[in-house]
């Protein structure tokens, strides 16, 4: 399985007013993580569909082991990238089973039931991230960290060389992010390349090889998160007070600490320079 990545001078707009991101490019290796940082609204939805070819975008290309993705039919697409939406609902109570072999729809013909194969690479991929057991469950009775790992089970069904993953943690407690990061670190020794949007710059400490933050129209800082996520630029990213500070005892990386303005026992916000440090 190979899994290189190359987004090329990448731009989009909306309408001719609106551009949303310009000239974005990075380069992955095979089996490596990608975290995508910004602020809300910044376009890293957009830019992980504009690099699915779920939009098209103004100008630049996204090649893949060197096929250039804009020149392929959605099917071959599907066959070589995975993508798992920020947030998608089911509205009927189908089990769960049933959801992760639908991706192996572009495997399928559309006269065609899914195949013994097809369910055995559905089998797979839920024993793989652990959901086995959840085969026969109904999708509405599902947590939310349940559901998540029910997307990507779905998206691995696809046996993709990429996957996209959009705010995969987005409204899950802790103990589910960590669980969603551990696929991500799993799926990564195997081999596969990921692109992973997300709200927290611990997960890039956490998870990836290489950061990039999309603010401003433009994306900003691409590198290793040890050397792009500094004070400063977390700072001008997300508009608060923020250190930076490596922990040792065990964990041995940086984490990122966001400050809160000192309060009075009633409530009341002190001077403007007091932080809690």
């Amino acid at each position: 399985m190979a899994g290189s990545i190359k987004i090329e001078n990448l731009s989009f707009r909306f309408t001719k007013e609106d551009p949303v991101f310009s000239h974005v490019s990075f380069n992955l290796d095979q089996g490596e993580v990608f975290c995508l940082l910004g602020p809300n609204g910044s376009g890293k939805s957009t830019l992980l569909k504009c690099i699915a070819q779920l939009l098209p975008p103004l100008t630049g290309s996204v090649f893949l082991d060197t096929e250039n993705l804009g020149q392929l039919p959605a099917g071959k697409i599907a066959k070589r990238l995975g993508f798992v939406p920020q947030s998608l609902v089911s509205a009927f109570p189908f089990k769960v089973a049933d959801i992760v072999v639908m991706g192996r729809a572009s495997r399928i013909s559309v006269v065609s039931s899914p195949s013994k194969t097809d369910q055995h690479h559905a089998i797979k991929a839920m024993e793989k991230l652990g959901i086995a057991h959840l085969a026969q469950r109904p999708c509405n009775r599902l947590s939310g960290g349940e559901w998540q790992m029910v997307l990507i089970a779905r998206a691995l069904t696809q046996s993709p060389r990429v996957l996209l993953l959009d705010e995969p943690t987005s409204h899950l407690d802790l103990g589910n992010q960590i669980k969603i990061l551990e696929v991500v670190d799993s799926l990564s020794k195997e081999g596969m390349t990921i692109i992973m949007a997300s709200h927290f710059p611990d997960h890039a400490f956490l998870s990836a090889h290489k950061v990039g933050i999309l603010k401003n129209k433009s994306l900003k800082g691409v590198g290793a998160p040890d050397q792009v996520l500094t004070q400063t630029l977390l700072e001008d990213t997300y508009g608060t007070p923020i250190r930076i500070i490596r922990v040792g005892n065990g964990v041995n990386r940086k984490i990122c600490v966001p400050l809160l303005k000192k309060t009075t026992p009633r409530g009341e916000t002190k001077k403007d320079n007091e932080w809690k440090d």
